[in-house]
């Protein structure tokens, strides 16, 4: 069984006691293919780090995360548009707005996320989109850049049903990961209303761990958690679960 985490941060300073370990412990519950979502140009080298130790489980995309778009935002754009230009990503993202944590630079996040579009057109890739309290703002520029070359996934999906087809319709899979596990996450109760061949695996780790992990470290092993979730949801075997996100997850990043 083939498991992919479409989403997670193995980069983070969370994993830095154990992180061989935690990626072994994946592997080993089936999660080998990994894709790591870029933050700001200051985790560019851990990436490269990991992609060196892994190159055969580890997957790159290069982007500017909407809370780490601030003054110096368009610095941080050159550096992506400089490292997309050097080598092959998998995607850019993740991207997108977020009007969580601060609503101050709600203009630059909008500039951020179109020129990524943009970029992500230019090389032909994916992009991957979070979103937080921005469905309206993610829309509406989703709206404008609509087009046969825009496609993705809509990261840690947390939305309503109408949200879900929204999304969909605009060239997007939905990235569904510990928050479906979560008595008050509620995509639970319509997710069975989406066909699987709009939905991708993804952890977040080390955020959102999934019951019974709520409230620890996650990571990519507790994949399986999501996995039996789903296969619950569906009334599909846990293996028909893994083997059709893995396809959906080939047909957005090619690999």
């Amino acid at each position: 069984m083939t498991i992919t985490d479409t989403h997670t941060h193995l980069y983070s300073t969370e994993f830095d006691e154990d992180r061989n370990e935690m990626i072994q412990r994946a592997i080993d519950a089936g999660v080998s293919r990994f894709f790591i979502p870029a933050i700001d140009s200051t985790f560019t080298k851990a990436m490269y780090d990991l992609e060196n130790a892994y190159p055969k489980n580890i997957f790159l995309m290069m982007g500017l995360h909407p809370t780490h778009v601030k003054d110096n935002y368009l610095e941080e754009l050159q550096h992506v548009e400089e490292e997309l230009a050097k080598r092959k990503f998998v995607a850019v993202g993740e991207m997108g707005i977020d009007l969580y944590w601060d609503k101050t630079h709600l203009e630059e996040q909008k500039n951020a996320f179109r020129k990524q579009i943009q970029l992500a057109k230019h090389y032909k890739l994916p992009i991957v989109i979070h979103c937080r309290e921005a469905f309206d703002e993610i829309f509406e520029i989703l709206e404008e850049e609509k087009s046969a070359d825009l496609f993705g996934i809509f990261h840690c999906f947390s939305g309503t049903y109408e949200h879900a087809i929204k999304a969909i319709s605009y060239n997007m899979k939905l990235g569904i990961g510990g928050v479906v596990t979560f008595k008050n996450g509620k995509i639970d109760q319509f997710l069975n209303q989406i066909d699987l061949g709009h939905i991708v695996l993804e952890t977040d780790s080390p955020y959102l761990a999934p019951v019974p992990f709520r409230g620890k470290r996650n990571e990519s092993s507790y994949l399986i958690n999501v996995v039996d979730k789903l296969a619950t949801i569906y009334n599909l075997p846990q293996e028909e679960i893994a083997r059709i996100t893995t396809e959906n997850s080939v047909a957005i990043f090619g690999i």
